[in-house]
């Protein structure tokens, strides 16, 4: 399984750079992105807040986010490959040029580039292993979950729990209008495990020490 993974991976690495060829051709500016964020602070610029539809859980930290998963994942939305409805509505009107600065500004915003990055990720439960092992998660998210082996991975490690788990549910949802994500290997991945299962490894994972956080900005906080 693992090796089928690994091969899985390398095809996606593949996919994914194809996809957002031409997103990645554009030259982000995080200056001109910090002007562009009136429609991401609302959720993501408040710590804690939570999405409220179709699912109730934390809206993800992406400050510290690497710029190429960021950017990935807004054109995953916009080509519908995600089903999200606020996050379709919202890239519908970007360009390639607005997630690229977008990516740019989120993946410095608050950023300490003098901090040391996380080591190796603390060992969890013995089931929480067992999970991490039987989903090969350390051969794309790396051993510290901060590091992914090609930035349009996500780094996962210290993410909200609620948010890991709604996220990997969706790689197992394929018949919803407004839940599911279209992605060939995380589906694979996710749909070896019960919602349990997967509810576990979400909590393990947001329990590590990461890079992610949530910014506020100053006339809101």
């Amino acid at each position: 399984m693992k090796k089928l993974l690994l091969s899985l991976a390398t095809l996606l690495v593949a996919s994914v750079t194809l996809s957002v060829a031409h997103a990645q051709e554009v030259k982000g500016d995080g200056l001109a992105g910090q002007k562009k964020i009136a429609m991401c602070i609302g959720c993501h610029g408040i710590v804690g807040f939570h999405a409220s539809f179709p699912e109730v859980y934390k809206v993800p930290k992406i400050s510290g986010q690497s710029a190429k998963y960021i950017t990935s994942a807004l054109a995953a939305y916009k080509r519908g490959e995600r089903k999200h409805p606020t996050m379709r509505g919202i890239t519908d009107a970007l360009t390639d040029q607005d997630m690229a600065d977008l990516a740019a500004y989120f993946s410095t915003n608050g950023v300490n580039f003098n901090q040391v990055a996380p080591g190796k990720a603390p060992t969890g439960s013995a089931k929480a292993m067992e999970l991490v092992a039987k989903g090969a998660c350390v051969s794309c998210h790396g051993d510290s979950f901060s590091k992914p082996i090609d930035p349009s991975y996500p780094k996962i490690a210290g993410q909200y729990p609620d948010y890991l788990y709604a996220a990997l549910k969706a790689y197992k949802t394929t018949d919803k209008e407004m839940i599911g994500r279209g992605n060939a290997i995380m589906a694979g991945v996710a749909k070896q495990f019960s919602n349990d299962e997967l509810k576990e490894l979400a909590n393990y994972v947001g329990s590590l020490p990461g890079e992610l956080k949530t910014v506020p900005e100053s006339w809101i906080r």
